[in-house]
């Protein structure tokens, strides 16, 4: 598996977008191969995506956390829970760390893909850095949680957005 980490400066989150191909209306669905195998269409849910905009307070990440579960619960994807609550909060406790100002958490699910990222308002670059006691692991676990994983600055210096992807396989 490879992973990249990389900066793009586009300032729109969305023009990554992976293209969810569309099936015909006319398509035709196989035949079961066997009376008691009733075949299962494999069908990609539609794409959705949620915004949690959040005041600079700590308790603001547990809050976050709590709705990831109940939305990842609400769309079948239960296998990403736990993964996703970890990226989340090392995400979001960087963004209440380190900055002044509110932040938000943006979840998007599109075709195979689950991204998950969070803007605040220092379109600094994100940093790792050594481990020493309890910090400098947040990107570290990011880096080896995710399958994918950047950051770009929001509109030159409105801010910055850092984003990761899981891959995404409903029940």
């Amino acid at each position: 598996m490879t992973r990249r980490t990389h900066c793009e400066t586009s300032g729109d989150p969305e023009a990554h977008r992976p293209v969810t191909p569309r099936r015909s209306r006319h398509s035709h669905r196989p035949q079961a191969a066997h009376p008691s195998r009733p075949h299962r269409e494999t069908r990609m849910p539609a794409p959705w995506e949620y915004t949690l905009y959040i005041p600079h307070d700590p308790r603001a990440v547990g809050i976050c956390r709590r709705a990831l579960r109940d939305i990842l619960t609400v769309h079948h994807l239960p296998a990403l829970i736990e993964p996703a609550e970890l990226l989340a909060s090392e995400l979001l406790g960087n963004a209440i760390r380190h900055t002044d100002g509110p932040a938000a958490l943006k979840l998007r699910q599109s075709g195979p893909s689950f991204r998950l990222g969070a803007w605040d308002t220092d379109p600094t670059p994100p940093t790792t850095t050594q481990p020493h006691g309890e910090t400098g692991r947040g990107l570290h676990l990011v880096d080896a949680y995710a399958d994918d994983w950047g950051w770009f600055q929001v509109n030159g210096t409105a801010g910055k957005y850092v984003w990761c992807e899981l891959k995404a396989v409903p029940f």
